[in-house]
């Protein structure tokens, strides 16, 4: 996740240049992660060195991740084949860029899930990209993390264990910020061509670990809930 601001990334390409002179933001400028990353650097398990594949596969996966959360025009991905393309969570059918963009995008595309709708604590099917990214950024106002844990092979099918955190600073579909690291592990494959360009995406994750953390606060009535979460402040993701 990020605020929308001016500056250069260390981790992040496809942000700034000439060549996204015309890219199309989500929320009319380029994203800024200095929060998040400084958030990251103080809470990273792990250092790779510069140059390692450690390093070129967490750079890669925050590059596509901010693609996939802050650009609205397909035309402007530049970490993906756009023609080939396809994303798959835990087995579920693979979906395209246009399908993705149907099931809402942003993080709803990463908690889909096959419960029942009556038991479903957060359900994909009735959010937007908006209410989904005000949700989240709201919980996590200094963002959510991303460090690579471990790669088992490199490309052209690249394996690596992640760790995504944040501290729940605000609330979360009327439940109480805790002030706690909220933590979500997973795996993920990513199949890239011979341009490093991004083919096909494949996470193994619990979402249950991720909204456990975050419905872990009192429950908070319907006027507290909307109150906290109107925060003028929050823009970005990523």
């Amino acid at each position: 996740m990020a605020t929308s601001g001016v500056g250069e990334d260390k981790y992040r390409k496809f942000l700034y240049g000439e060549g996204e002179r015309d890219t199309k933001w989500r929320f009319g400028s380029p994203p800024n992660y200095d929060a998040v990353n400084k958030l990251f650097e103080e809470g990273r398990t792990k250092v790779w060195p510069p140059g390692s594949l450690e390093e070129k596969v967490q750079n890669l996966v925050k590059t596509w991740e901010m693609e996939m959360f802050n650009k609205t025009c397909f035309d402007d991905y530049k970490s993906v084949d756009l023609k080939n393309y396809t994303f798959s969570l835990n087995g579920m059918k693979p979906v395209t860029l246009e399908e993705k963009r149907k099931l809402g995008g942003g993080y709803n595309i990463f908690l889909q899930t096959t419960l029942p709708e009556k038991f479903r604590v957060y359900n994909p099917a009735e959010e937007t990209v908006e209410s989904a990214h005000v949700a989240f950024t709201t919980a996590f106002p200094r963002g959510f993390a991303l460090e690579v844990l471990q790669v088992y092979s490199g490309p052209p099918v690249i394996v690596y264990k992640f760790r995504h955190w944040g501290y729940m600073e605000g609330p979360f579909k009327g439940h109480a910020a805790t002030g706690e690291i909220v933590e979500l592990h997973g795996m993920s494959i990513f199949q890239v061509d011979e341009h490093m360009k991004v083919v096909k995406v494949e996470f193994f994750m619990d979402r249950g670990e991720l909204l456990g953390g975050l419905m872990k606060g009192a429950s908070l009535d319907g006027s507290a809930a909307e109150a906290a979460s109107a925060c003028p402040f929050l823009s970005g993701t990523g």
